[in-house]
């Protein structure tokens, strides 16, 4: 079967000696259809040498852009300093926007890229993926419409990230996807923030582009279907361009990214593609598609329609555009054959995740020292020192005013954050304090919450998400690990996104529960590279922590998550009654503590026995620890605080001198925190007798039926005692 290389090759020697098709010549200025048609043919070329690279075992990633060239003309339709996230199938977009910045070297990009070398511009050899910073366009790895999230994100922002520097006041956002990934949930979430946005009045400058080659992978998009669901997007204003209609498509994508730029609100443009030489290299496309099939979309081919438009222009004869052609082949192949046998990559581990590893220990310190002057203001004239002892969620409430006032790109935001103050009041005031433009209400979807998150951090906010439940949070959880946390691997640090998630959750919750608000499980957030993950279990120690986390965030673009167990946040005795022994002063600003990442608290003293613990788990085992004391045992009692990086050489210098260590973890058997514990102390040579309890592997039922599955005192006392025996 012709190949449509070789189509190509052939239609235009044909129009060389005959007619040209029918069709209408056109209007589109002339150099913009040469740097269009050139543009084109680079990602073509492009493509086939990717295939090339794999047959001479150089290459790894085939999934190409043939078909699909005609995205150029909506990275000539803006700026080179319009941020761009975009589709995998963007040669084209890429090979045009590089054309409109002097120095930029596309082809070699690309080659580097696919080749998996560390002279790859963006990811620095862990990805082929289209990036560049110079080129702002911001790495994307998603097939599945993942970065829709992040680019509503970031068009909403832009406007409220102001003196940052980071884009001009009149930026557009482009993103770009596939009509398959239309369909996906992550999509529609992100569709429907958007307009949801755009139906209040609140500006977001977002050219959203479905490229439609109306199939993906195997499985056929339902003829109609795009259009339909993409025009009746509320809120979204609805165009069409055809991929094999030069002038047209030029000339709708200048007008759609006019208008997004100039009123500030968002527009798809629905442009209909095709696509050539399957799903990528691996794929069997006549397993699915019939030769004829695939022979006829040869002539919806986006680069011969520009050739033929060239040509009934008198710009360029079809001989001539065959020769530019055969040229862009030969630039492209001689770049092609410098990488064989010589190309440089990641060769040890620490090269690979030195992105996750980085650190600057130093000034995340300085920073999270840091405190914003005006403080008798916020706070009303009364201090948070000078209240006496808090509880945990008043303690978190004075820290956040605290981080505002010290952070002025700060953003807290989330379900009922506002207005309500928070779920459980640990955000009452802020709204109050610094206005509805740093701490607002969202729509009721996790995705949204941290898409947008994911764009204020690119724009240059703080974000402070807030969800509401930990389980709330399982339905969104890859926009933190395949989105998130993946940003500063993918671009080699270039690009960081670091903000703080405060989740509530864990257990314990009395009078109201049942599994959506009594979650237990944090293994999705141990799982994700280069995540920081924090639990508050004291009133003393959660604003250090809160603190540590922002820092981090500023200061090493990390992703960090600060747990707040609800059972814990109006909680104000330990032992008994009125003691009070679980409220603590808020510290002055010169005498904050740091709670560094790395490190343990130690809660209490003791020899015979060690617990290691967090969250709910340390005032049920001091508890425990009061109890064996009475009977004669002292029980050291560790706070782990941080879950993810385990702190395995802080836990294991806090055990010193103790034998015996009883890990007590409130999450399940499966998959929780304790055999990370366990293998740790395993892994570091304990020598002594370990032991762990935890709750079972269950959802938490309703009510009294909750006590039966979670892990209690009573479990607690008795392992301590079997290992005292």
């Amino acid at each position: 079967m012709e190949s449509i290389d070789e189509h190509v090759v052939r239609r235009l020697t044909e129009w060389s000696a005959g007619p040209l098709p029918a069709g209408t010549a056109g209007d589109i200025d002339r150099t913009t259809l040469v740097d269009y048609w050139e543009a084109q043919v680079q990602a073509r070329h492009l493509d086939l040498a990717l295939r090339w690279l794999q047959a001479q075992k150089e290459g790894f990633y085939t999934i190409g852009s043939s078909g699909h060239e005609s995205n150029a003309a909506v990275a000539l339709a803006l700026r080179p300093t319009d941020p761009a996230l975009l589709h995998y199938r963007s040669g084209g977009f890429y090979a045009a926007r590089a054309g409109q910045v002097p120095g930029a070297t596309p082809i070699a990009d690309v080659l580097h890229s696919a080749a998996a070398s560390r002279r790859d511009p963006i990811s620095g050899g862990r990805h082929k993926v289209f990036g560049h910073r110079a080129l702002n366009i911001i790495p994307q790895t998603s097939t599945i419409a993942s970065h829709l999230p992040r680019a509503m994100g970031l068009a909403f922002n832009l406007g409220r990230a102001t003196g940052t520097g980071q884009f001009p006041d009149d930026t557009v956002v482009v993103c770009s996807f596939g009509d398959a990934s239309l369909n996906h949930s992550t999509a529609a979430g992100a569709l429907n923030a958007v307009g949801y946005s755009a139906h209040q009045g609140l500006p977001v400058p977002l050219l959203l582009v479905c490229e439609d080659n109306g199939i993906g992978i195997s499985t056929r998009s339902p003829h109609g279907w795009v259009r339909r669901a993409l025009s009746s997007l509320p809120g979204i204003e609805y165009v069409h361009a055809d991929g094999t209609d030069p002038a047209g498509l030029l000339a709708v994508a200048a007008a759609a990214a006019r208008r997004v730029r100039d009123e500030r609100r968002p527009i798809v443009l629905h442009l209909g593609t095709v696509r050539f030489m399957g799903h990528a290299g691996s794929d069997a496309e006549l397993a699915y598609r019939g030769r004829s099939e695939i022979l006829a979309d040869y002539d919806r081919d986006p680069i011969l329609a520009t050739a033929a438009q060239l040509a009934r222009r008198g710009i360029l004869s079809p001989a001539e555009s065959l020769a530019r052609y055969e040229h862009a082949r030969k630039l492209v192949m001689d770049e092609a054959r410098l990488l064989v046998g010589r190309v440089e990559r990641l060769a040890d581990p620490a090269a690979v995740t030195a992105p996750l590893t980085a650190r600057r220990p130093d000034a995340v310190s300085a920073a999270a020292a840091r405190a914003g002057a005006g403080r008798e203001a916020v706070f009303g004239g009364r201090l948070p020192e000078e209240r006496g002892p808090l509880t945990l969620a008043q303690s978190i409430n004075a820290a956040l005013h605290d981080a505002m006032l010290a952070r002025p790109g700060a953003q807290v935001f989330g379900e009922d954050v506002a207005r309500k103050g928070g779920v459980y009041g640990v955000t009452r005031g802020l709204r109050k304090a610094f206005g509805g433009g740093r701490v607002f209400d969202t729509l009721l979807d996790e995705q949204s919450i941290l898409g947008l998150a994911l764009g204020g951090a690119l724009a240059g906010t703080l974000p402070i998400p807030e969800i509401q439940y930990l389980a709330y949070l399982h339905n969104a959880e890859d926009q933190l690990r395949g989105e998130a946390a993946s940003l500063r691997f993918f671009s080699a640090g270039q690009y960081q996104n670091g903000m703080v998630v405060r989740i509530a959750g864990l257990a314990y919750q009395k009078g109201f529960g049942g599994h959506f608000h009594n979650d237990n499980s944090v293994a999705v957030l141990r799982d994700i590279p280069g995540l920081a993950l924090a639990v508050a279990s004291h009133p003393a120690t959660a604003p250090a922590l809160l603190r540590q986390c922002l820092a981090l965030a500023e200061q090493e673009g990390r992703v960090c998550v600060l747990l707040e167990p609800i059972a814990l946040y109006h909680t104000r005795d330990l032992h008994a009654e009125g003691d009070g022994g679980w409220l603590a002063p808020y510290a002055a600003p010169s005498a904050w503590p740091e709670a560094p990442l790395g490190a343990v608290r130690t809660v209490r003293g003791g020899g015979d026995l060690a617990i290691v613990t967090f969250g709910n788990g340390v005032p049920m085992s001091l508890r425990v620890a009061a109890t064996l004391a009475a009977e004669g045992a002292e029980t050291r009692v560790v706070d782990l605080q941080w879950l993810a990086p385990l702190p395995a050489e802080a836990m294991h210098a806090a055990l010193d001198g103790v034998a015996r260590v009883l890990v007590v973890d409130e999450t399940r058997v499966s998959g929780g925190v304790s055999e990370a514990v366990v293998a740790a102390l395993v892994d570091a040579g304990f020598a002594g007798r370990i032991a762990r309890v935890n709750s079972i592997d269950s959802y938490v039922p309703l009510g009294p039926a909750a006590d039966q599955v979670l892990l209690g005192e009573p479990d607690i006392l008795a392992a301590a005692r079997a290992m005292l025996a």
